[in-house]
């Protein structure tokens, strides 16, 4: 198995375990503390766009690393 498969893999596998975590740990419950069913909907929507403002975050810190690191090293 090659370098770039090995961190293909282990970025997937992060990938997953970040999601499965989120899904548990915030939209489980944020869904199940509603009765209507409009109000699930919605609760759940706004978990993923918690969801999208943390992976943009992930994504701008990761561009901040990558171009900041010749500079710092």
């Amino acid at each position: 198995m090659s370098n770039t498969a090995i961190a293909e893999l282990v970025a997937v596998g992060a990938g997953l375990v970040g999601l499965s975590a989120f899904i548990a740990l915030v939209t489980i419950p944020v869904v199940s503390a509603y009765e209507r069913t409009w109000e699930r909907l919605v609760a759940g929507l706004l978990s993923l766009w918690v969801l999208g403002t943390l992976v943009g975050a992930g994504v701008l810190a990761g561009i901040e690393i990558v171009l900041a690191w010749p500079q710092v090293f």
